[in-house]
């Protein structure tokens, strides 16, 4: 059992670095048995600093030291440094000096993927958040910024693509058989942007003309046999600089810019400075080997590595505090890009959904943190939906508030601000009050308070003067370590409909003329309490509340099934359209938690269900995400005490009766989607995909035996993944267990030595309450193509079956906890970040029924009690039981 805790580190003790490095000249020297790394720093007391010692910290994690000279002077341990709990110390440093350091690392030993270590045979790194520090000794901090010379030396034969930040700058033949390519990189930067890749490699290279004419060259480096696969990240990449530019006029800087595709890597991508490192399931894609959306995440995955070249790395973050000021900024920019390249409403809905399911469920959980926390024990914890999504919706109120041109001009002159800077999110907050005038001060409280508002909405209708008063009372809830919050600003978009569905006119004042008065308002609260009154309405409205989420609250209003299939039906905001859907069906669900099966079903449901399929004039993407029921992780966050077998019985009731009363609909709805000819990846033919599948999942949730036939066919006659993978699904989600096992069968024998297919396929089963019991899951871990060094493989299973087939996860006998500890404790020992990441499910025991609760907690209490915890899972587990 683990006795030393790790130290907690907190934003109210940052103090600036002692010293400063201005160049950091780096040579490696690789081996099959090693890496000889060779650092020479020029570094320099800090004028800002405070600090007296004469003493330099440097941080180091895994290294065997070999040499340290100052000044070219060689120094002696004991005498001179000494190594103490993972850093280097040297004693009397002059003010200016030369340090060269020398250190040993066995990159094919390293299972936690940080630093420099090899996948399939090629050497990379991943070095944020702490990574460099495993590679050399050096002060890795985001606020040390230097400018980095990388000489890269390894055998030509097996190692012929080595690369680094910035542009190759010279290259050469060395003796035995070995090569080298020096890179420099003309951009101060931070270690965490630090990337070296060394192997064999295929290039695919296209051109970037930029608004002022300079022609970038691009490369895109895969594995030889994943070459064909490049076109649509290199395309994607095209799309992101040149939106970028038109959006936020910001130009690339550099001469290249370089993708490398890794198998294994913790992350989904890293934005190195001019060599971006990614997960192979994050840039590898083809019509018959990745759906639409890996397509669509592709995209959008490469365009927020991009945007992060100025928001992010030319200003970068201060302190991991400040972690969101480069992440939640960029997040909304990758959101915006993907909302312009396909539908706004659809993007939105995909955001939200995300957001309410996971990052609420985040807020209100043991680790809940502000989107700036406060402190931390291990900074890969914090790598959170809070510090992602809930800090990007954060910039998209401001962007609200501001409305697009200041928020531009604000942009703007943050860039230009802190170019080269190492900044905090006051300082982003500033450029934007600045750019427009506008007082943020109250605003603030989102990057410091955590938790998720709760907005407490009420109204009355005064016919004799025509008033209709809209009452909003705002509270955030208490988290761990904050209570007594005060209230917030919050921008609040609103929309009133009258009885046959027309906007509106919303006037605040008994002198306003309807004419030209808007249709829609953001209202901006800053009080606990706010009444807001509008005139001239001859009838009683139907609220549109929180149009396109514009501010990631809970909204709790006495909606009547009536209003909701009106909004359905009528509002002209998009999302509220999908919204009111998704209140209504969670209204009949939970209705029907805990009663028999035969509890009728609301049957306007149905009613408004039959409308969706027949609305041809509706966006049929819109149309599907309309179709698609909430999910019982949504329904589990909304319940206080979830009973998940119940949960699980009322939906797959409402699913059963919804699909038998549609059947001639959905059948219908099939056919008039099939579409023949060229694959495209356009919205249109994604939602006509989309939506055919959507049917077809839902004749087979009633085994009917002519979806059945059609998904047989599909699967015979698919010409790309997305209708592969869509007629797989439905056959693995059915009680078709014949053609299920066939389905699977022949899928895997077809695309077995494809490894993001074959994490599609662990995928599909982990997920699926049929095909996924434990008994199966176990067999997915020992099979031939599962792999315990990949973290890609570990999320398809493991992952996958905690985090998505929560009727089996949750099983009441408490296996599924059981299974779960096993593998974050065998996990811990190899990959400690993968290991806190998954144990997250069992972390949120306090939320479940006591027949839950229980079971959750003894599995939580056995992870704890594993001998050598590490710091990562300390943190995670010691939060979530109170200790």
């Amino acid at each position: 059992m683990r006795t030393n805790q790790p130290q907690t580190i907190y934003l109210s003790e940052y103090k600036v670095p002692a010293y400063l490095v201005d160049t950091v000249d780096l040579r490696f020297e690789l081996f099959e048995e090693g890496a000889r790394v060779h650092s020479t720093l020029a570094v320099r007391r800090n004028p800002e600093s405070t600090e007296g010692a004469a003493s330099l910290r440097l941080d180091g994690d895994s290294l065997k030291l070999e040499r340290v000279a100052l000044n070219g002077e060689e120094l002696v341990e004991g005498d001179d440094f000494e190594e103490i709990g993972g850093q280097l110390v040297i004693t009397n440093v002059p003010a200016q000096f030369t340090l060269t350091v020398v250190t040993w690392i066995e990159p094919q030993n390293n299972t936690r993927l940080e630093g420099l270590y090899k996948s399939s045979g090629m050497f990379c790194t991943q070095c944020e958040a702490e990574g460099f520090r495993c590679i050399t000794y050096f002060p890795d901090r985001p606020d040390v910024m230097a400018r980095y010379r990388t000489r890269i030396e390894a055998d030509k034969l097996s190692c012929p693509v080595l690369l680094s930040n910035g542009n190759d700058v010279e290259r050469g033949d060395l003796e035995n058989g070995r090569h080298f390519v020096t890179w420099e990189d003309p951009f101060p930067k931070p270690s965490y942007l630090f990337a070296l890749v060394a192997g064999d490699l295929v290039e695919k290279q296209d051109t970037f003309k930029t608004c002022s004419g300079r022609d970038i060259d691009l490369r895109i480096y895969v594995e030889p046999r994943n070459a064909a696969k490049c076109e649509h990240a290199m395309d994607s990449l095209k799309r992101s600089m040149r939106w970028d530019e038109e959006t936020y006029g910001r130009e690339y800087d550099l001469d290249i810019f370089m993708i490398v595709a890794v198998d294994d890597f913790n992350m989904g991508a890293m934005e190195n400075k001019g060599l971006n490192i990614f997960n192979s399931s994050c840039v590898l894609a083809s019509q018959e080997t990745a759906t639409d959306l890996a397509f669509q995440r592709i995209e959008a995955i490469v365009a927020h590595e991009y945007f992060h070249n100025w928001s992010g790395n030319r200003v970068t973050c201060r302190d991991w505090f400040q972690l969101s000021l480069k992440e939640g900024f960029t997040v909304f920019r990758d959101s915006t890009f993907s909302a312009d390249m396909g539908s706004p409403t659809v993007k939105r809905i995909e955001d939200v959904t995300l957001l309410r399911t996971a990052q609420f469920a985040e807020d209100a959980g043991p680790m809940a943190h502000p989107v700036r926390p406060a402190s931390y024990m291990e900074i890969t914890n914090f790598y959170t939906l809070t510090i992602y999504e809930k800090g990007a919706e954060v910039v998209r109120m401001i962007h609200t508030l501001l409305g697009p041109d200041m928020f531009r001009k604000g942009s703007n002159l943050y860039f230009e601000r802190h170019d080269g800077q190492a900044v905090t999110t006051d300082d982003f907050v500033k450029a934007m009050e600045d750019a427009s005038g506008r007082d943020l001060t109250q605003f603030r409280l989102w990057y410091d308070q955590a938790g998720t508002p709760v907005l407490a909405v009420s109204d009355d209708y005064d016919a004799e003067r025509g008033i209709y008063s809209l009452r909003i009372q705002q509270s955030v809830p208490d988290t761990p370590g904050q209570t007594g919050k005060k209230p917030q600003h919050i921008p609040f978009a609103l929309g009133l409909l009258g009885a046959a569905g027309e906007a509106l006119p919303l006037l605040l004042e008994s002198g306003d003329k309807a004419a030209g008065a808007p249709t829609e308002r953001v209202l901006e609260l800053t009080d606990a309490s706010h009444t807001f009154e509008f005139h001239g309405l001859a009838q009683r409205p139907v609220p549109s509340l929180l149009r396109h989420f514009s501010a990631p609250v809970r909204v709790i209003y006495p909606w009547s099934r009536e209003q909701l299939v009106f909004l359905m039906s009528h509002d002209l905001d998009g999302f509220n359209r999908w919204d009111a859907g998704q209140r209504l069906a969670v209204d009949v669900i939970q209705s029907l938690v805990g009663f028999s099966d035969d509890a009728g079903v609301e049957p306007r449901l149905v009613q408004a269900y039959r409308a969706l399929l027949g609305d041809l004039a509706l966006d049929q993407a819109l149309v599907d995400k309309m179709l698609q029921l909430p999910s019982e992780a949504y329904l589990i966050e909304l319940a206080a005490s979830p009973d998940v077998a119940a949960i699980h019985r009322a939906r797959e009731q409402v699913f059963h009766h919804l699909a038998t009363s549609l059947r001639e609909e959905l059948i219908a709805c099939y056919h008039r989607n099939s579409e023949a000819g060229t694959y495209e990846v356009t919205p249109e033919s994604i939602a006509r995909r989309s939506l055919r599948n959507t049917a077809l999942a839902w004749l087979l949730m009633i085994s009917d035996d002519t979806g059945r036939d059609l998904a047989l066919q599909q699967l015979r006659d698919a010409d790309n993944m997305t209708d592969r993978m869509g007629a797989l699904r439905a056959l693995v989600n059915s009680d078709y267990a014949a053609e299920r096992s066939k389905a699977l069968e022949d899928f895997y024998e077809r695309f077995q030595d494809d490894p993001q297919v074959v994490e599609q396929w662990f995928a599909v089963q982990s997920s699926s309450d049929r095909a996924g019991q434990l008994p199966q899951i176990h067999a997915l871990l020992t099979h031939p193509a599962f792999d315990w060094k990949n973290p890609n493989k570990i999320r398809s299973v493991v992952g996958v079956f905690a985090g998505q087939n929560l009727a089996a996860f949750h099983n009441p006998d408490g296996s599924g906890y059981a299974f779960l500890a096993d593998q974050v404790c065998r996990l811990d020992d190899s990959n400690p970040q993968i290991a806190a990441r998954l144990v997250s499910p069992l972390t949120r025991w306090k939320k479940f029924a006591p027949a839950y609760s229980s079971l959750m907690r003894s599995a939580l209490e056995r992870v704890r009690d594993k001998s050598g915890l590490s710091a990562d899972l300390y943190e995670v587990v010691h939060k979530s039981l109170g200790g």
